[in-house]
């Protein structure tokens, strides 16, 4: 059985572990706080896109510049990255500092870049430089009513 926290890498060794691929790599990113349904089902979405899959997670710091709310992140960047690659479906996780993935993404260079469809494909970073490569762009159908955001909502409500 492979120790899953091995999965979770620096940038440096998530290239170097991209270098070694052959199969289609996929890539997709997200926050990841608390996990739920449609997290679950982007991730084994993407997966099936390729034959590995990389997930950039946003840094508790990279949260904070999205203005995800005072309280966000609830959990660390280390248990978020942690939980994310305790699933089959991931190969590879890091975490990302910045805003976008854009420099993550230019780096590891993968075949695929998967996001949930609430995003157009005009607003998903890194779709143009994937397709200049020849890569594709896939946006994966949202389950309703799953978000980090939608399920605090509704606990604050019921408090």
């Amino acid at each position: 059985m492979i120790e899953t926290a091995s999965k979770v890498r620096p940038l440096s060794q998530a290239i170097a572990w991209r270098t070694r691929q052959t199969a289609p790599v996929v890539f997709t990113n997200g926050v990841f706080d608390l996990i739920h349904r449609g997290h679950v089902e982007l991730l084994e979405a993407a997966r099936r896109e390729g034959g590995s899959l990389i997930v950039a997670v946003n840094s508790d710091a990279s949260v904070r510049l999205l203005e995800k709310g005072p309280e966000r992140p609830i959990n660390s960047e280390g248990a978020r990255a942690r939980v994310v690659a305790g699933f089959a479906a991931v190969d590879c996780v890091l975490l990302f500092d910045g805003t976008t993935p854009l420099d993550v993404i230019q780096s590891l260079s993968p075949d695929v870049l998967v996001k949930g469809a609430d995003y157009t494909r005009e607003a998903i970073v890194g779709a143009d430089w994937i397709e200049a490569r020849g890569g594709r762009v896939v946006r994966v159908p949202v389950v309703a009513g799953f978000s980090t955001t939608s399920i605090l909502e509704r606990f604050r409500a019921s408090s």
